[in-house]
């Protein structure tokens, strides 16, 4: 698959089953996201890639995290789940490091192009995926559970693996709306 191909027509998966990126693939996926922009070279993100075991304990810091913030009964029972509708979930952290050049919001975006790079990658290589973010993604106590520091962010939950099914076409959106020419 050539480059203007993928970015023209990626698209997110929600239905992921195994296999998960191993081996190779997998650190291909980690070197796209090395590639991000990155003003003064600040690698302003922190990865925390949950497969098996590790879908379980995510599960588990979203139970509590339901429980503590008065879910309802529904939502407690949903939450250890939602990390298993993938063979592997990739936590992605805007790390932020003190810069008099670099703001935070430019850190916040540097850490969001390497969750789309590393969604990109996986897709150039037969796999697929879904950016999510949602509540657990602005909550303290998730934040707490993964040792975040009061400045860093989660910007999203890349769910990883194989297509469970072929997403079909889609037209191309119109970009027209979205761009204004200054000549």
């Amino acid at each position: 698959m050539d480059a203007l191909e993928l970015l023209l027509n990626r698209r997110s998966q929600p239905r992921l089953k195994a296999p998960a990126p191993q081996g190779d693939a997998l650190k291909n996926i980690m070197q796209a996201a090395m590639r991000a922009p990155d003003h003064a070279s600040l690698a302003p993100w922190r990865f925390i890639v949950c497969e098996e075991l590790g879908l379980n304990k995510l599960g588990s810091i979203f139970e509590q995290s339901a429980i503590e913030n008065d879910k309802s009964e529904k939502e407690i029972e949903r939450a250890p789940q939602l990390p298993l509708r993938a063979p592997m979930v990739i936590v992605a952290i805007a790390q932020y490091k003190e810069h008099e050049k670099v703001p935070r919001v430019e850190q916040i975006a540097s850490a969001s192009c390497a969750v789309m790079a590393m969604q990109l990658a996986a897709v150039a290589q037969g796999f697929n995926g879904i950016w999510r973010t949602g509540a657990y993604a602005h909550c303290e106590l998730v934040k707490a559970a993964l040792e975040l520091s009061s400045d860093d962010e989660i910007v999203g939950f890349l769910y990883l693996g194989t297509p469970a099914f072929e997403i079909p076409d889609k037209p191309a959106p119109n970009s027209d709306a979205h761009f204004t020419f200054w000549r």
